[in-house]
């Protein structure tokens, strides 16, 4: 098994003010990068949030192989947007990409 750290944009069709974005970042913790060596060089958030309403979600997520990891990952965001009371219309992701991979030494 492989550490994959996915990136997930979105955007944000009703307000998230921080109370629900700390609610998102909370449900997200588990698969926070920064448990990997390129979340701690990079310094990887959890959630960004752009001005424009656009974000980004940073997960890690370990799998057989990428499109596996950004199938959990997709999962993993579209759970925590709906239990922080976002429907899908609310706050659509786009496709979920490979930004990292920590091999097993």
């Amino acid at each position: 098994m492989t550490t994959f750290v996915i990136t997930i944009p979105g955007t944000f069709l009703r307000e998230a003010d921080e109370r629900a974005r700390a609610d998102i970042a909370r449900r997200l913790r588990p698969a926070d990068p920064n448990q990997t060596e390129l979340g701690r060089e990079e310094d990887l958030d959890l959630l960004t949030v752009n001005d424009d309403n656009t974000f980004s979600m940073r997960l890690e997520v370990t799998a057989g192989a990428g499109e596996e990891a950004q199938h959990k990952a997709e999962r993993t965001a579209a759970d925590a947007l709906r239990a922080a009371g976002f429907t899908e219309d609310e706050a659509p992701l786009g496709p979920p990409a490979v930004t990292g991979i920590d091999n097993p030494a």
